[in-house]
């Protein structure tokens, strides 16, 4: 008989301290859809995997904060010219 793999589960808490947010947060993304969660009875219980595919999936990509800092402190392109 195969047996499967060990989940490893995170109490709420736990993966709010993972990813470095509030319990509110980590609720919100929960609801929201983007983290799943599961409740058992009175308890809700993360997958650590999940988490960590989470954190993945909110990684930012290069050139994509522009937006956030002023035109005046945007890094200059050196020509080698």
């Amino acid at each position: 008989m195969d047996s499967l793999p060990a989940i490893e589960w995170l109490s709420t808490k736990e993966a709010a301290d993972r990813l470095g947010v509030t319990l509110r947060s980590l609720y919100r993304f929960v609801d929201e859809g983007s983290l799943p969660a599961y409740k058992f009875g009175r308890v809700i219980r993360l997958k650590a995997h999940d988490v960590e595919k989470f954190i993945e999936a909110c990684r930012i990509e290069p050139g994509t904060l522009e937006h956030l800092y002023p035109e005046s402190h945007r890094p200059r392109h050196v020509n080698s010219e």
